[in-house]
């Protein structure tokens, strides 16, 4: 076991402090909407027309861009999705700051589980809105409404339903980012919110379970502003009318560009009844520009580092097209290492697979099957090879002096079957590509596990709230587990938790 207290420290901190936040990414402190706004010329979605230039009716907007509006219900787990209901504002949460300005003595927060307490300010979570940003499913709206939820379903206005997957959540900002297996969907146009003004018409559209539309309509009231403390408050407040089944949907100009993420804040009883706040948009397109920086970043799978081949690598490479898994680092001892693939090998096929990116490849590698002897071709200085992979033949065996298995013999232990993994202790080599001092590499991964998710190459911090630092202390926190447990992982360097539920 190692012994490093203050790493120790510091990981906890981390795991802290993303259990109170959630799934979600790795971030930078919220950048100010003008800020934001220096990247959006290079967003294909985002237009930049002058609202007082073009305006169109709210009847045209509701009616143009309704179908966009989606209906979101979210569930925790074992519960079944409900009404909107308030959830009470964290400390660490991004409207805190602002409360505490106009009430700084704010009750302590509430035990999980119990009810906001009458002076507490608090945010509608379980069911709300959002708004569909690309016509393959991307669905934007709030982490109040998804943020520690198991079951979403995202519900289109013409009455079709799909199981959403939350992308992430970045509590930093409020954004939630959700995706739905559609094609061929409506879609809103995103506008620019750093030209938005104090005084200009705003319209929120809403879409609440099992009913039409709602619309409400109002005035920008303020703009970002720096709080007493220094802390900047992004968000900008309108004085929309009260409508919890609008929160996570669009804010539009009166150019019909969606300018903000509709945010319905209640406060408490000596306060006014509610504050309607808005997501400046050009935050939610740094959270998703982020996500995609992450997803063309290294990808991981057993004992090699992928990532996809860019137009600009192909030629270099020579390749016919920009497809295929480029290898850029191979760790030392391990199956693909033993079969001899090196950094700047491509990989084409895997089996009877074309291997068209990183993605591809490493799914491939997740659900090979235990035994499975595979051809994988690969392209190595302009020239195609074949290299032939075996799997161990069962969960657990140690490997041939070849490397034809999973993980390293002596540290390896199966979890349990409660959650279907079975992982190592980090060596010193994964130690330091994964910049941690402690964790939990996955050697293969079945039943529960596999459901959620997890992938070969995962590395497990720690079960619910305990970090883990051995085998035998993973199985020990497995079998006294609830039905449910909380799996914090990284995953090239970005952190998340996944929700298992035990068998």
């Amino acid at each position: 076991m190692l012994r490093r207290p203050f790493a120790r420290i510091l990981l906890r901190a981390a795991v802290v402090a993303v259990l109170g936040g959630g799934f979600c990414l790795p971030s930078a402190a919220t950048a100010a909407s003008a800020t934001a706004a220096a990247h959006l010329p290079k967003d294909k979605h985002i237009v930049h027309t002058d609202a007082a230039a073009a305006p169109i009716d709210f009847p045209t907007i509701a009616e143009r861009y309704g179908p966009a509006v989606v209906s979101i219900s979210a569930a925790p787990p074992d519960q079944p999705s409900s009404a909107p209901a308030l959830r009470t504002i964290d400390t660490d949460d991004p409207f805190a700051a602002f409360f505490n300005r106009i009430a700084p003595q704010q009750p302590e927060r509430p035990e999980q589980g119990s009810q906001p307490m009458a002076n507490a300010p608090g945010a509608v979570g379980g069911t709300g809105s959002g708004f569909i940003i690309s016509a393959d499913g991307l669905v934007l709206s709030t982490a109040h409404i998804v943020d520690q939820m198991e079951e979403v379903t995202v519900s289109l206005p013409d009455r079709r339903e799909f199981k959403g997957k939350v992308l992430t959540v970045d509590p930093q900002t409020d954004v939630a980012l959700i995706k739905i297996d559609a094609t061929k969907l409506p879609t809103v146009k995103l506008g620019d919110s750093s030209r938005v003004r104090v005084g200009e018409s705003v319209l929120t559209v809403g879409a609440p379970e099992r009913f039409e539309h709602t619309v409400t309509a109002g005035i920008v009231t303020a703009t970002a502003r720096t709080l007493p403390d220094g802390s900047k408050f992004a968000f900008f407040q309108t004085d929309v009318s009260r409508n919890p089944d609008n929160s996570g949907g669009p804010v539009f100009n009166r150019a019909g560009e969606v300018i903000g993420i509709d945010v319905q804040i209640y406060a408490g009883a000596d306060r006014a009844t509610s504050l309607a706040f808005a997501i400046p948009i050009n935050e939610a397109i740094e959270v998703r520009t982020r996500l995609q920086a992450s997803r063309n970043a290294t990808q991981s799978a057993p004992g090699v580092h992928v990532q996809d081949v860019s137009p600009g690598v192909a030629v270099a490479l020579g390749l016919p097209r920009p497809a295929g898994a480029l290898v850029n680092a191979v760790e030392p001892g391990t199956l693909l290492a033993a079969r001899g693939v090196k950094p700047g090998d491509v990989i084409v096929q895997f089996g009877e697979r074309n291997v068209d990116s990183a993605a591809d490849f490493v799914d491939d590698m997740a659900t090979l099957p235990a035994g499975a002897d595979i051809a994988v071709k690969l392209i190595r200085n302009r020239k195609p090879m074949t290299i032939r992979i075996t799997a161990a033949a069962a969960a657990g065996e140690a490997p041939q002096s070849a490397g034809s298995g999973f993980g390293t013999p002596q540290d390896e232990a199966v979890s349990g079957d409660r959650l279907g993994l079975i992982m190592h202790a980090l060596n010193e080599d994964e130690r330091r590509m994964s910049d941690l001092p402690i964790g939990m590499m996955v050697d293969s991964v079945s039943g529960p596990a596999a459901n959620a998710g997890i992938r070969p190459g995962d590395i497990v911090l720690s079960l619910n709230d305990t970090l883990v630092e051995s085998p035998e202390q993973a199985a020990a926190l497995e079998t006294k587990a609830g039905k449910t447990v909380a799996v914090l992982i990284q995953r090239d360097h970005v952190r998340s938790f996944v929700s298992i539920k035990l068998r």
